[in-house]
């Protein structure tokens, strides 16, 4: 039998009229049209018509039949109770919504209003993406933000305004955002939510449509249509006033109406979903304009910040840099590096706090053991709040307290720790540390995942809940010990009690200890119940009082361990500040011990960054390529760049002075890409207030930061690559300001040559003039080096490479100058291009080098295509005889060599390559 499918019920009859059951079910699925109803039937959550049939195609169970209705089959299918957490979990990530449709009555009670009564149920929770809590549902590692956007249209000469408010239900946390149209895609980017409400009328305009299906694309957000009435600004405020149970919102800070509007939608949306149960969310926090970098969606696909083009986290920027040992930790790192800071006095507290971990390994390493330890606080917190936590939730809160006590012992051993550490000291010593003495008073070792399974008091924290224990687990002896008793009493050796389900516990004696038994004394304590043939029984009042208690015992240890959990549930809640902030200190903590532990493995350098308009990097690496490399034992070539105003030249955001464009010419696979890329990467790394991989570097706060690499089509809408490659550097052009970083890689390749370059020239003279921004733009034309020698601020730069035997060497080295040659052909080769096509490239390039470009009549004439199939492939010109450096070095024998010889030899090979290359 299919586990996934339950219990063939028996058929409804074939009428046209509604069954009690579907009408229950169709009322119910009437009142949550957009959602999948679980609808709870004894063990199981079944499903009915088309929720059936997509759940059972999301899920790959059963599709199977109940009965008919309206003399169609209605099609079902359902999942184990005992399994429904990992299903929910399964729709969720594909995007669906679920409404928890329980049983709210015992059947008992339904049966008490005739034979036919339906058991009542209802929706106890609707589940979506951006609302759930729950451990096995949620990624550890990953925030889990609900978001809610509110549009404020522009009026004459003004551009819409709108406003995102973000809540993650799992933390607590509570953001506000207002920024114009042209961030709403960063912004949005920015916050990656996994649910985003939006007003119906909003997506009734066909360009806002459009965005939203890109956005939800390049995010993986559900984009939720919500009633205008969510978004209502005249309301708004009282509203979220009413969420928070304050007469006002002014303790909270200013916000606009627009950020209110946002904030009382998502709160709304928390309502509405959670029917009542209200998360333990902060007071919500506003965000400056411009307080992180902006990063639009296209450029953190295409520097992999949090993955990579193919979806996956290994080999992210993210995957590289995380050595946190906690999931909260986990989760700040990835939201710093998706927010990097503009304030350099922000970044240099971050920057303190790394440094200080990465003078002292001890500390570092002490601190690192004690918050692996560190269950997730937070998330526990927010469970327990909703009702949805269990015994092990209030032991993570313990645990959590306890780390926070070790770590807190530790830091305060620390002279000058910082200000971010300082910070995370003060929240760490007012933690709750009582609380956590007493949550380990109170909880076992071992717990259950729910409380109703009971055992998770520890022994000895109620002496009525012992008692009762003992009598549940201990029914056996003490039925065992009264036999005993009675019997010395009676002078009676078999003497025993037993149970029925008629008399329940009894004492039966031999016939011939009747008479005894009947007369006094022994009269007074045994009550004559039953005589058999071959035993008489008796009850006594004792016995009949154990009776009551060892039944209800089971029952009473189950409600004194409830009315335990909620005592400390209530105490754990009463003291959610407290635990919150100690919380978001440890998870600093984590993140700033992580970052060191990676500084020092792979010799990573403090960055210095200020208002400057400089970008100076010595040494650069890229952290992800040179992870990889250094996993196959290779080494990565470092790279410097300067970017910065010219010498002498003030910072750029005080006198407009732009930041230099280099130039990067050279071939394919020589690392070009790679070499753009990790600049934008050390400036995230930088800002977000990580130690960065190079010797040395400068950079003046980057506030926007532009990439426009590497090429993909977008059929669905009917985009080529060359269009979506235009609409990227439209982007960079029309937003980019002085303190952005751009870097632009082979603008203008998809469209005939001419065009191409013309586009490529105009780019780079508009960046020039009218952005002025620090920029890095890699091109196969080299025709636009000769813009160096009119636009002060450009800078050609070119990767060396060197050619051996007809092949080329790639050496990753980026130098002054301009590459007069693409080695196109010889990166074909490489590829495995079949030789015949080579040697047929290499002749049409040069004959087109000869007549200037232009395919001469005599080449158009061959029509290779028509022959190349019969033509033999061209033998490979025959071997150049080896250098003579090279054959010295077959000479050598190192083994046999004095250090002296060693030395001569040296020198000898180097007057030989000075030679070969005269």
């Amino acid at each position: 039998m299919n586990e996934h499918a339950p219990p063939e019920p028996e058929a409804e009859p074939v009428t046209g009229h509604v069954t009690p059951v579907m009408e229950q079910f169709i009322e119910i699925k009437a009142a949550n049209p957009d959602s999948l109803l679980f609808f709870r039937m004894g063990d199981f959550y079944e499903m009915f018509f088309e929720d059936a049939e997509v759940a059972s195609r999301a899920l790959g169970i059963t599709l199977t039949k109940r009965g008919k209705h309206y003399g169609r089959d209605i099609p079902m299918c359902g999942v184990p109770l005992h399994t429904a957490d990992d299903y929910l979990q399964r729709l969720i990530a594909l995007g669906h919504r679920v409404a928890v449709c329980e049983q709210v009555e015992d059947p008992a009670e339904a049966r008490k209003r005739g034979a036919k009564s339906v058991v009542r149920r209802d929706v106890v929770r609707l589940v979506t993406p951006g609302t759930i809590t729950e451990d096995n549902l949620l990624d550890a590692r990953r925030s889990n933000f609900l978001s809610a956007l509110a549009r404020a249209k522009g009026g004459e000469g003004g551009g819409d305004r709108f406003a995102l408010a973000w809540i993650d239900m799992s933390t607590g946390a509570f953001r506000l955002a207002e920024f114009d149209a042209a961030a709403l895609a960063a912004s949005i980017a920015r916050v990656e939510p996994r649910e985003l409400l939006v007003p119906d009328s909003l997506l009734d305009e066909a360009d806002f449509r459009l965005r939203f299906r890109e956005i939800g694309a390049a995010t993986g957000a559900a984009i939720v249509p919500v009633p205008r009435a969510f978004f209502d600004g005249a309301t708004a405020g009282d509203r979220l006033a009413s969420f928070f149970g304050v007469a006002s919102l002014d303790a909270f800070g200013g916000f606009t109406r627009l950020e209110t509007t946002a904030a009382a939608a998502v709160v709304a949306y928390v309502d509405k979903t959670q029917l009542g149960r209200r998360p333990p969310l902060d007071p919500p926090q506003r965000e400056a304009s411009g307080a992180a970098m902006a990063i639009d969606a296209a450029t953190r696909a295409n520097l992999e910040l949090v993955r990579t083009l193919g979806g996956e986290r290994r080999g992210s920027l993210l995957a590289t840099i995380d050595r946190t040992v906690t999931g909260a930790g986990a989760r700040l790192l990835a939201e710093r590096l998706a927010s990097p800071l503009t304030d350099p006095e922000a970044i240099r507290r971050r920057l303190d706090a790394v440094e200080l971990f990465l003078r002292d390994s001890s500390l570092r390493e002490e601190v690192a053991g004690r918050l692996a330890r560190a269950p997730d606080m937070a998330r526990a917190l927010s469970r327990l709040a909703l009702g949805r936590g269990g015994p092990r939730d209030l032991a993570a809160v313990g645990a959590g307290l306890a780390a926070a006590v070790g770590v807190f012992g530790r830091l305060v051993e620390v002279e000058m720790p910082g200000d971010e550490v300082a910070a995370a000291m003060a929240a760490l010593g007012t933690a709750p540390h009582d609380l956590g003495g007493r949550l380990a008073e109170a909880l076992a070792d071992d717990l259950p995942l729910l409380k109703r399974d009971g055992g998770f008091v520890r022994a000895g924290f109620r002496a009525d809940l012992d008692e009762t224990r003992a009598l549940r687990d201990e029914s056996r002896q003490v039925i065992a010990s009264l036999q005993a008793t009675y019997a010395g009493l009676a002078e009676v050796k078999g003497l025993k009690i037993r149970h029925n389900n008629v008399l329940g516990y009894y004492v039966e004696v031999g016939p011939q200890h009747a008479p005894a038994m009947l007369s006094a004394p022994l009269n007074a304590t045994f009550i004559h119940r039953q005589t058999m043939a071959g035993a008489v029984r008796f009850s006594t009042v004792e016995l009949g009082a154990l009776e009551g208690k060892i039944a209800s015992a089971g029952e009473r240890a189950t409600a004194i361990e409830l009315a335990v959990f909620d005592d400390l549930t209530a105490a754990v809640i009463a003291a959610g500040a407290g635990i919150k902030r100690a919380a978001e200190a440890l998870a600093a903590l984590d993140v700033a011990s992580g970052l060191a532990a990676l500084a020092d493995a792979r010799r990573w350098t403090r960055p210095k960054v200020d208002d400057s308009g400089a970008f100076r990097i010595t040494a650069g690496r890229h952290p992800v390529v040179e992870e990889m490399l250094a996993e196959d034992g290779q080494s990565f070539v470092a790279n410097d760049a300067d970017l910065g105003a010219a010498p002498g030249a003030a910072a750029a955001s005080t006198t407009g002075e732009g930041g230099r464009i280099w130039l990067v010419t050279g071939p394919n696979m020589a690392g070009k890409s790679t070499f753009l890329r990790q600049n934008a990467l050390i400036a995230v790394l930088a800002q977000m207030g990580a130690f960065v991989p190079a010797a040395a570097a400068h950079i003046g706060v980057v506030d926007r930061l532009f990439s426009r690499v590497g090429a993909a089509d977008d059929l669905a809408r009917g985009r080529s690559t060359f269009m979506v490659e235009m609409i990227e550097t439209a982007a960079i052009l029309n937003q980019a300001g002085p303190r952005a970083l751009v870097i632009l890689d082979e603008i203008g390749r998809g469209t005939a040559t001419f065009d191409g370059l013309s586009i490529a020239w105009a780019t780079v003279e508009h960046l020039h003039a009218v952005n002025r921004s620090r920029a890095l733009f890699a091109t196969h034309y080299h025709e636009l080096t000769a813009l160096s020698e009119r636009l002060e601020r450009v800078v050609n730069a070119t990767v060396k490479v060197k050619e051996w035997k007809g092949d080329v060497v790639f050496l990753h080295e980026i130098v002054p100058g301009a590459a007069d040659r693409s080695y196109g052909i010889q990166v074909a080769k490489l590829a495995g291009l079949p030789a015949a096509v080579v040697e047929r490239a290499k002749a049409v390039l040069t004959e087109l080098e000869k007549s200037g470009g232009h395919a001469p009549a005599s080449l158009i004439d061959d029509l290779p295509l028509f022959t190349a199939a019969r033509r033999r492939a061209a033998a490979p010109a025959p071997d150049a005889p080896p250098p003579p450096v090279l054959a010295l070095l077959d000479g050598l024998r190192p083994d046999d060599m004095s250090p002296r010889e060693a030395l001569e030899a040296l020198y000898r090979l180097k007057a030989e390559r000075a030679r070969d290359e005269g």
